[in-house]
């Protein structure tokens, strides 16, 4: 596909599958049609860049569709000068967006091989504000730092607080919770230090972040 017709594909994203689903805040709008995804994505799909679905990554592993990617944003709102944390570093294409819109951005992911990637890809993009790291997140991410946003990109299957106490006072968290085939997303604010508010979203169903267990049940 060529260059213009990707421009093309990156409009149409915008109008045709991210406004119809509620994203109506301007500054998201304008990251998502200015960053170039396809750089972003697996060497093959580059054509799908703008689609509306999961594009493959490696370990099983997915980029989420660009509509989700957007009500995340929104949900979220990430402001200039906040501290953003990303839980699932993937292609890096979701820590540019948050690049552009907050601070600083932390993102962590469990596969060393995918913070190479996300590191090229975010130097192509120009991207200086990000710092990676290589960890398992999956029941919270103590760097003994508190954020304004945190963004889990793969499902729990079930709700727990191990990233609450990550949050400053007024910080989001935005996550997907339970089993295929509807999960919903929520958005949980602090909104003081033992108090917290809980959004519900919208129905979805993402990949489950790997190491995310659920809790056993004994049955008597």
């Amino acid at each position: 596909m060529s260059e213009v017709n990707l421009e093309r594909a990156r409009f149409n994203m915008v109008e045709q599958q991210i406004r119809p689903w509620e994203v109506l805040n301007e500054r998201i709008l304008d990251v998502l049609e200015a960053l170039p995804r396809e750089d972003f994505v697996p060497t093959g799909y580059r054509n799908l860049a703008y689609a509306d679905l999961q594009l493959p990554l490696p370990h099983d592993e997915v980029m989420l569709e660009p509509r989700v990617e957007a009500r995340m944003l929104q949900a979220l709102d990430p402001q200039p000068g906040e501290r953003a944390l990303e839980i699932g570093t993937g292609s890096g294409y979701f820590a540019a967006c948050l690049a552009q819109l907050a601070g600083e951005v932390t993102s962590v992911d469990l596969h060393p091989d995918f913070r190479e990637l996300a590191s090229e890809h975010l130097a192509a993009a120009g991207v200086q504000n990000v710092r990676l790291e290589v960890g398992d997140a999956a029941t919270g991410w103590d760097d003994g730092q508190r954020y304004d946003v945190i963004a889990v990109t793969g499902s729990l299957p079930e709700l727990h607080e191990g990233f609450h106490r990550s949050l400053a006072i007024g910080g989001r968290l935005f996550l997907i919770v339970g089993t295929a085939p509807i999960m919903e997303a929520l958005l949980i604010t602090r909104m003081d230090e033992d108090q917290w508010a809980t959004e519900s979203l919208f129905d979805t169903s993402v990949r489950p972040l790997r190491g995310a267990r659920a809790r056993v049940r004994f049955e008597l």
